[in-house]
């Protein structure tokens, strides 16, 4: 299968888009990959463009905070980490919007479901949106990921999101036990995740790559 990629921006801040065949007839899944911390989306892209999935619009955004170095983060950490989780989740909400414009542009009548995925803080992006996001989600898988502080507000009540959650218990990054904390939050908060622990340290690996397309792709 293969998928073409363009690089653009939106709202100043780079995105690399992706896709093979789109099939308007059927729903699009609006993949969403978001890169670890002090990263960038070409290293996201890498493990995505293995994934090969179907009727798919993949986006790799770059994070709104310049972690230095041409990499960047998706909030900073320490007292202001709240705040900061707080704009990402505002930022996130004008990329599905900017996604849903771009494909409006090109089909009419489609359906498209929002789906997102990530590794590290990419993972605890994935997460927290899922908890407190404004829209409405399909799936949702997080690799080494975990819960960040987050701003005092109510979850948002809608329909329980698939997650799959895979995170390693030689992982000297994210402790396991975080990881788990964080899944069993989204359970307590009405989604249905899925543990998957494996032996892995603080790594994407191609066993990972296998589980995420199955799970994207079903």
């Amino acid at each position: 299968m293969s998928v073409n990629y363009i690089t653009t921006e939106w709202n100043n801040k780079k995105v690399i888009l992706g896709e093979s065949l789109l099939d308007p007839q059927s729903p699009i899944n609006i993949l969403i990959g978001f890169h670890g911390a002090e990263s960038t989306p070409e290293n996201m892209l890498i493990y995505g463009n293995r994934l090969k999935l179907n009727n798919t619009f993949m986006l790799f955004p770059e994070g709104p905070v310049d972690a230095g170095e041409g990499r960047w983060s998706w909030w900073i950490d320490g007292p202001k980490q709240k705040d900061s989780v707080n704009s990402f989740l505002n930022f996130s909400s004008n990329i599905i919007n900017k996604a849903q414009d771009h494909l409006n542009n090109r089909f009419e009548r489609i359906k498209t479901r929002n789906c997102l995925w990530g590794f590290s803080q990419g993972g605890a992006a994935a997460l927290v949106f899922t908890l407190i996001g404004t829209h409405p989600l399909h799936k949702v898988a997080s690799v080494c990921g975990f819960l960040p502080e987050t701003p005092e507000q109510e979850t948002m009540a809608g329909s329980p999101v698939p997650i799959l959650g895979i995170y390693g218990t030689n992982d000297d990054m994210v402790p396991s036990f975080l990881a788990e904390h964080a899944l069993e939050e989204m359970r307590k908060n009405g989604h249905n995740p899925t543990l998957r622990e494996t032996s892995q340290g603080h790594e994407l690996s191609a066993e990972n790559l296998m589980e995420l397309h199955d799970f994207f792709d079903s």
